[in-house]
C-alpha cells in the first residue's frame, strides 16, 4: 500500500503547461515586436530618403523660377518689345496657318446642302487653341439654311452652332443671307 505523502509547506500546482505556453507567447511576441521594430526603421529610411527627393525637387523648381523670372526681366526690357511683339505675331500667324482649308472644305461638303451657298468663312483660334468658324452662308429660301442648320448639330466636326445675323432678300440680293458662328474640332 502507498501513502502518498507532501512534505511542502504547499500543496504541489500543476503549472508546468501554462509555464510553457506563456514562454512560448512570449518569444512570440518578443519576434513580432522585432519584426515591428524593423518595419518601422526601414520606413523611416524610405521616408527620410522621400523627404531628401521632396527637398531636392523644391530647390530644382526654385531655381527654375528664378531662372524664368530672370527671363522674362529680359524680354520685358523696353529694347526687347518690339522682338517680342514680333514674335508674338508670328507665332498667331503660324497657328493661324495651321488651319488646313482642304480640311474645312472637304468637312462642310459633308454637310452643306445643295442648294445653300458658303459665301464667307473666316477660321480663328481662341486661347485654348479650338477652331471656330465664322460664316456666311446663303440660300433661295430659309428651309435649306435650317436642313444647313441641323446638319452642323448632327456632325461630330461642328459644335455649338450661334446664329449671328439673319437678313431677308433684298433687290439687289436674292439670298436669305445668315451669319452663324461654329466650333470646329480640328486640332492644330
Amino acid at each position: 500500500m502507498r501513502i502518498p505523502i507532501n512534505l511542502a509547506s504547499q500543496p504541489f500546482r500543476r503549472d508546468r503547461a501554462m509555464l510553457v505556453a506563456s514562454i512560448a507567447v512570449s518569444i512570440l511576441l518578443c519576434g513580432t515586436l522585432a519584426f515591428m521594430i524593423s518595419l518601422a526603421r526601414a520606413d523611416n529610411a524610405q521616408l527620410a530618403d522621400l523627404r531628401h527627393e521632396v527637398s531636392r525637387l523644391n530647390a530644382e523648381k526654385r531655381k527654375v523660377t528664378a531662372e524664368q523670372l530672370q527671363l522674362d526681366a529680359v524680354l520685358r526690357k523696353p529694347q526687347n518689345a518690339e522682338v517680342l511683339e514680333q514674335s508674338v505675331f508670328l507665332n498667331t500667324l503660324l497657328l493661324r496657318k495651321g488651319i488646313s482649308w482642304t480640311r474645312i472644305f472637304a468637312d462642310l461638303e459633308k454637310v452643306v446642302p445643295y442648294n445653300v451657298r458658303v459665301i464667307q468663312i473666316r477660321p480663328s483660334v481662341n486661347a485654348q487653341d479650338q477652331v471656330s468658324l465664322d460664316m456666311l452662308v446663303g440660300a433661295d429660301s430659309m428651309t435649306p439654311v435650317i436642313d444647313f442648320f441641323k446638319a452642323l448639330q448632327g456632325n461630330s466636326m461642328f459644335s455649338y452652332s450661334d446664329v449671328k445675323v439673319l437678313q431677308p432678300p433684298s433687290q439687289a440680293d436674292p439670298f436669305y443671307k445668315c451669319r452663324v458662328s461654329v466650333d470646329y474640332a480640328q486640332r492644330l
